[in-house]
């Protein structure tokens, strides 16, 4: 018993040291991206380097709203990625409901396909995107990447969706159409409730999804009044220098609405929470 335990304490300590270090891996950038954008230009290269900056400072979080046009990427990432995540979320949550309750021909076909959509690299998919879009006026537009990030989100998302549906009872859809309810209704008012983690899963992924996205908006937008934040600070990195207090400092900005979306949402992962919901 005593070498069993003692087995467990060694065993438990090497799994807090690896927790750690993976900690460290994660933090470690994250701080040193924090410490820069709080220093003043002249000790950012500074040897040997600063953790903590000798002149604490709030220019570099000023100068990107007033020398740079952040603010109309910020909206236009903003507008892009609300929108394609909450037409995602609709359209995964009907699709992954309707697969999860009814029995209909093409049924694994249609799940398959839905997989197989995720198997292409997306640089296979940059000119046919830009070529359908170029043909019906979306180059450049807000419209034009909405589509393109539901595209991404919406195979995906629907076996999320699935997945969380399949999870409640079919009972409590019984019980609602003998109270009275039709299929939407049961839908909304009880399936749905019962499925938030799921719909915040769903909607964490397709905001990450788009709010990340690079490529697809660098191509697909050509005016500075379209580009979203990805694009605006990857120009931040000047021909002959980079400013480096300003590209942290609108790389901390830009993270702040998934901080914000995971804080608002962490309540919803809760396992079991259908537990209970069907007499027994």
């Amino acid at each position: 018993m005593t070498t069993t335990n003692g087995n467990g304490r060694i065993f438990n300590l090497i799994m807090y040291l690896i927790l750690v270090l993976a900690s460290l891996c994660v933090l470690v950038p994250v701080l040193w991206m924090m410490s820069t954008a709080l220093k003043p230009i002249d000790e950012v290269m500074v040897t040997p380097p600063r953790w903590i900056p000798e002149h604490v400072t709030l220019e570099s979080f000023t100068r990107i709203w007033k020398d740079y046009p952040f603010g109309t990427y910020f909206y236009n990432s903003i507008i892009v990625v609300l929108a394609s995540t909450g037409i995602s979320l609709v359209f995964s949550a009907l699709a992954g409901y309707g697969v999860s309750r009814f029995q209909f021909r093409g049924r694994g076909t249609f799940l398959t396909f839905l997989l197989v959509t995720q198997m292409f690299p997306s640089i296979m998919l940059l000119i046919p995107f830009y070529k359908v879009l170029k043909t019906i006026g979306l180059v450049d537009t807000h419209w034009g990447l909405i589509l393109v990030y539901i595209s991404f989100s919406v195979p995906f998302c629907t076996w999320l969706m699935l997945g969380f549906f399949q999870g409640v009872p079919k009972e409590l859809d019984e019980a609602a159409t003998i109270d009275g309810c039709g299929r939407v209704r049961t839908f909304v008012q009880i399936i749905l409730p019962l499925s938030l983690p799921g719909l915040a899963a769903t909607a964490i992924y397709s905001f990450i999804v788009g709010w990340n996205e690079y490529m697809f908006a660098f191509i697909l937008t050509t005016s500075e009044n379209m580009k979203t934040l990805p694009i605006g600070i990857g120009q931040l990195n000047g021909f002959y220098k980079i400013v480096w207090n300003d590209l942290m400092a609108a790389s901390i900005l830009s993270s702040l609405p998934l901080i914000i979306l995971f804080i608002f949402l962490q309540k919803y992962f809760i396992s079991s929470l259908t537990a209970g919901a069907v007499k027994q």
